[in-house]
């Protein structure tokens, strides 16, 4: 017997999110909420807990897609309905499961049924259950593109379609969406995210006294769900009343000239894309009037509104971190908020604060004393919300200061331009990125669903037919029949229909493309610091990212300067984090270039024992030169280096090269005399040297280049060599 749930109103603070799901509850067409925050902070407790609060639905008596008596879906599989029968259920919440296949999510035909016998057996998948209820999707970053594409489908058009080889059924799903994620684990898709009425911000309380409350009821709950659950079953009566309350009062509420007038400004001065957000503004401003108990919507309704509906709809760029600036936010609406023309012209109510809100966090004239007019016996001090700080990636560098020449920063192989390492500078701001040609990796792989690499997938151009391997997934009709065919005479086929059996069925295979695991190792030293330099290689590096994140990989990042190399960036499908490390890189010391190879070697190492499916594919940004303190020790003496440290750094790519690792390395070395060492490199990755010139999409030099595990012949990394071995013979 499953457990009592926790009760919605003896969650401790959170009151953003709470209100935010609240007022989807009394207002679905708002369309849902996302809850972003760090991991611990009860995001799947709170949703889950809503469930109890939303009304009865009625429902047409033995239909699987929950149809209304009084509207039934025209074309719904288990119709017609009979008129005038009807029952009340509980309104459900499906979980979608990160892991779901598509027919799972969809449902799936009989093909075998529909093939031989010419019917439509067909099993509702979640979209079906989730009609007129919640559909909740835990870690929703982490959906695969194809449940993501379906979801865009059915969110748009009310009604999810599945098409099997010329098989069509189409059924109602309307739902409430619900996502929780940790931006930490990767960004969403934009379409996706516009899909989200609302957006939140959560954070643990750092209060202590909060945090013993929080731990005090959990322990509690844990042991005696029934009896925690009884103690709050008064508040959670009066607040599922309350929601059925505002649900009729709602129609009832007018959204004057004035309040629309400053959603339109609004919108219009954080140049949110397209008019979802104004429609999604309005109907929040109205839910939030309903639920104070007023009829008639306020500026302090359209200022929270767009609290919860603009953050997510205003970033500019993946990296840009979610947010509202709150003082521009305050001047918008007090500039457009002159008189209505119908005589409207209600002074805003402001808080002690100058706000809004009243002294206890709600709106004023509504019922309550918490925030949003909830029962002030479940409001704690409001958590981290929207503006939490986030680490942004700057766009412009930093003034440039006098630094020492290029000439000086080179050196030959072993011979350091000063008598001590390069001084630590400070971390250099990024030029401005550029969109960069696609490098993939080589051969076929079986990866996740992404955009860079060929890979046999569930999408994507049919290539051929196999036996199913599992659960029948795309039909290919062609193959099926030819493998039928011989069989008829002795099934003794009689009539016009093809009998098939399970034996026949045959599945397309598909190829498109996998996302990979882009391993970055950057070279952090001092030959690579002047500013100007490193600028333009922070530059070319956040373009990389922006990539990774337009093709759906993972990334990590591994640093090297001055004795060592560090995992900046552990794999991780948060490219927003890998930017922020970027941005915080300092530079300066010895290049360990070794050390940096050997790294990677150990993280893709354990990756392969990891995600095994997923191909590596290393980007090293260096202009390889490979430096150490067995260098110095030897320069020191007045005789020259022998060279250690970059026999050392081509072993470790050897290590790279044996295991079949594509690489491509991103070659940074300046000025008029170059000594190719980056293209050496390449050539014992088993990879291909671009410059940062060759990198850009939109650069003339440059050809479109596919990692093919060899050197590019006739580039830079053979001008490299030659160069190399006439300053060898010089120096011999």
């Amino acid at each position: 017997m499953a457990s009592a749930p926790y009760p919605f109103t003896a969650v401790v603070g959170m009151s953003d999110m709470r209100l935010s799901l609240l007022l989807n509850a009394l207002s679905p067409a708002i369309g849902g909420v996302l809850v972003r925050g760090e991991k611990g902070t009860a995001k799947s407790t709170i949703v889950r807990g809503l469930t109890a609060l939303m009304p009865l639905i009625d429902v047409v008596p033995g239909c699987r897609f929950a149809c209304a008596p009084a509207d039934p879906d025209p074309g719904c599989p288990d119709g017609p309905h009979e008129t005038g029968a009807s029952e009340d259920r509980p309104t459900r919440m499906v979980e979608l499961p990160v892991g779901a296949s598509e027919d799972r999510l969809v449902g799936a035909l009989d093909i075998e049924r529909a093939l031989a016998e010419g019917v439509k057996a067909f099993e509702p998948g979640l979209l079906a259950a989730a009609h007129r209820g919640i559909l909740y999707v835990d870690e929703v970053n982490l959906l695969h593109d194809h449940l993501v594409d379906v979801l865009l489908d059915a969110a748009a058009m009310g009604a999810s379609y599945v098409e099997r080889e010329g098989v069509s059924v189409r059924h109602a799903a309307r739902f409430l969406l619900v996502g929780t994620m940790n931006p930490e684990e990767g960004e969403l898709r934009p379409q996706l995210l516009d899909r989200f009425g609302l957006t939140v911000e959560v954070a643990a309380s750092r209060d202590p006294e909060q945090r013993v409350d929080v731990v005090r009821r959990r322990l509690a709950y844990d042991d005696d769900p029934a009896g925690f659950a009884a103690r709050w079953a008064g508040e959670e009566r009066e607040l599922r009343e309350r929601i059925a309350t505002a649900r009729e009062l709602l129609p009832q509420v007018r959204l004057g000239d004035k309040a629309l007038r400053q959603i339109a400004a609004t919108c219009a001065a954080f140049e949110v894309d397209g008019m979802r957000a104004d429609i999604v503004m309005a109907r929040t401003a109205s839910a939030l009037a309903a639920w104070a108990g007023r009829t008639e919507v306020l500026p302090e309704d359209v200022r929270q509104a767009a609290l919860l509906a603009l953050p997510h709809r205003r970033r500019r760029a993946p990296f840009d971190a979610p947010g509202l600036d709150e003082d521009k936010l305050d001047q918008v609406l007090e500039e457009s908020g002159g008189q209505d023309p119908e005589g409207d012209d209600d002074p805003e109510p402001e808080g002690p604060d100058g706000g809004p809100d009243g002294p206890d966090g709600g709106p004023e004239g509504g019922p309550g004393g918490g925030p949003g007019g909830l029962p002030p016996q479940e409001c704690g001090p409001q958590e981290q919300s929207g503006d939490a700080p986030r680490p942004e990636v700057p766009q412009q560098q930093e003034p440039e200061r006098p630094a020492r020449s290029e000439e000086s920063e080179r050196a030959p192989e072993g011979e350091p331009a000063t008598s001590g390492p390069a001084p630590e500078q400070a971390a250099v701001g990024a030029t401005e990125p550029f969109r960069t040609r696609r490098l993939d990796v080589p051969g076929l792989g079986e990866g996740a669903d992404g955009r860079r690499s060929r890979a046999r997938t569930a999408h994507g151009r049919t290539t051929g037919a196999r036996r199913p391997q599992g659960a029948l997934g795309k039909l290919h009709l062609a193959a099926t029949v030819q493998a039928a065919a011989p069989h008829q005479w002795a099934r003794g086929r009689s009539g016009p229909g093809l009998l098939v059996r399970r034996d026949d069925l045959r599945e397309a295979v598909r190829e498109g493309r996998e996302g990979n695991l882009v391993l970055f190792v950057v070279d952090a030293s001092g030959s690579m610091a002047a500013r100007k330099r490193m600028g333009a290689i922070k530059g070319a590096v956040l373009s990389l990212l922006l990539d990774a994140y337009q093709r759906r990989d993972k990334i990590g990042m591994i640093t090297f300067r001055g004795s060592g190399a560090e995992l900046a960036l552990p794999p991780t499908s948060s490219v927003e984090a890998g930017a922020a490390r970027l941005a915080q890189l300092p530079t300066g010391g010895r290049t360990p270039l070794a050390e940096g190879l050997l790294r990677a070697h150990e993280v893709l190492r354990v990756e392969r024992m990891r995600d095994p499916s997923r191909r590596p594919l290393l980007v090293v940004v260096t202009d390889g030169r490979a430096t150490g303190a067995s260098a110095a020790r030897s320069a020191g003496g007045g005789g020259r280096a022998t060279g250690g440290p970059l026999r050392r750094a081509h072993r470790a790519a050897g290590l790279l090269a044996a295991q079949g690792t594509a690489s491509v390395v991103v070659d940074c070395e300046a000025g008029p005399v170059r000594l190719g060492l980056a293209g050496e490199l390449a050539r014992e990755l088993g990879g291909t040297a671009v410059t940062l010139d060759e990198l850009r999409a939109d650069s003339v030099s440059a050809l479109v280049r596919t990692v093919q595990g060899r050197p590019v012949r006739g580039g830079s990394a053979d001008r490299g060599r030659d160069r190399l071995d006439r300053h060898n013979r010089k120096a011999a």
